[in-house]
């Protein structure tokens, strides 16, 4: 995870929130690549799949900041996605809360373009990736601007609350 994001997530205070729309990020990513091998995460092991993100999320989380990921996705999903369903229970184990909003729920919806975060409604940091998922341009952009977050904050809520969370999700 960058840099930007572990520095806003060391210094919230009150919410953090994840918004990921694409149906595949970073496909060379050694993990996803053990995962298309059927390496499978074994939930009763948690030594074999805790990694310092994890460690970031229960730092936060444990600081009473809310912690949460919004997965907009297409049904049925892509590879990518379905790895990101399959480990999804280690973020959840951090302390994140996860929900899934199919993109049939989302017809009126008026989302972002770009993924990114919004910290403590006032910080955005926004990700830049090409069409195969990877960062491309300048990556991340950190934004100090209300107005912005604000629009963030109204687009992530309305379809937080139309999303199914993690534990009721089941992909098609």
């Amino acid at each position: 995870m960058a840099t930007a994001v572990r520095e806003a997530l060391a210094t919230a205070q009150r919410s953090a929130m994840h918004l990921e729309m694409r149906d595949s990020y970073m496909r060379d990513d050694p993990e996803f690549i053990r995962w298309q091998e059927g390496h499978r995460y074994d939930p009763d092991d948690r030594e074999s799949w805790w990694r310092p993100w994890l460690d970031v999320v229960a730092a936060t989380t444990a600081r009473g900041v809310a912690m949460r990921r919004l997965r907009v996705v297409s049904e049925p999903l892509s590879d990518y996605v379905r790895y990101e369903y399959d480990g999804t229970f280690t973020n959840v184990a951090a302390g994140e809360d996860v929900r899934w909003l199919p993109r049939s729920l989302a017809r009126d919806l008026l989302l972002p373009a770009l993924d990114g975060w919004v910290i403590d409604e006032k910080t955005v940091i926004l990700h830049h990736f090409s069409g195969e998922g990877q960062w491309t341009g300048p990556g991340m952009e950190v934004w100090h601007d209300p107005h912005l977050a604000a629009q963030y904050v109204k687009a992530y809520e309305a379809a937080w609350e139309r999303a199914i969370p993690h534990a009721e999700y089941k992909p098609v």
